[in-house]
């Protein structure tokens, strides 16, 4: 699975202009299932960003999880970071899952996330989305698993 992640004071999503999914300070998570990922690729992505350390202690060093800091999390589907952008110039898209097994793993990663007690908004899969966000540093870290 891939994953773009980025700390956040606030994040939303809506479609057909309604507030589907949104968060507080925390992460906004753009995901997308690859070509043979499975649960356990899922589950894994999901404990490796919850458990990431980028958010400030005290001594405003970047050394607390999203765990530590009870923050929440907005999930997003983006079967754009499967591009392959190698020839020509127009994105190829092949290496992503179906679109069955993508959605599949999509809830599956944002429910790993809701198991390890965080508070997670989601988005609509396939859905045109409009995705507004304070990105808070800016900290965005790409993640693949």
């Amino acid at each position: 699975m891939k994953a773009l992640i980025q700390r956040v004071s606030e994040a939303a999503v809506q479609v057909d202009g309604v507030q589907i999914g949104q968060t507080g300070p925390g992460l906004m998570i753009l995901v997308c299932a690859m070509e043979g990922d499975t649960d356990t690729n899922a589950n894994a992505l999901a404990a490796k960003i919850a458990k990431l350390r980028i958010f400030k202690d005290d001594a405003g060093k970047m050394n607390r999880s999203l765990l530590d800091t009870d923050g929440g999390a907005l999930v997003v589907s983006q079967f754009t970071l499967a591009a392959d952008t190698s020839r020509g110039n127009r994105p190829g898209f092949t290496s992503a899952a179906s679109p069955a097994e993508g959605e599949r793993l999509y809830n599956h990663f944002a429910n790993a996330l809701r198991k390890l007690g965080i508070p997670t908004g989601q988005g609509q899969f396939g859905a045109d989305m409009k995705v507004s966000l304070v990105n808070d540093g800016p900290v965005t870290i790409w993640m693949e698993l």
